[in-house]
């Protein structure tokens, strides 16, 4: 039986210097931004606590 899985990813914008990027929506580790190291998620044992603005739902 093939289970089909809900997890997105998500292409996300950092409040601080609008750099665009994407991560998995059920992350398990903290992401950072690429460019300022602002913290854009933190993992809470199922989907992630996004801080950042969700820009598009990837497919």
């Amino acid at each position: 039986m093939i289970r089909e899985s809900t997890s997105k990813f998500v292409k996300i914008r950092c409040p601080k210097c609008k750099n665009e990027q994407i991560m998995f929506g059920k992350s398990s580790t903290t992401v950072s931004c690429l460019v300022c190291s602002k913290t854009l998620s933190d993992p809470t044992g199922g989907k992630a606590r996004i801080k950042a603005r969700i820009l598009e739902v990837l497919e």
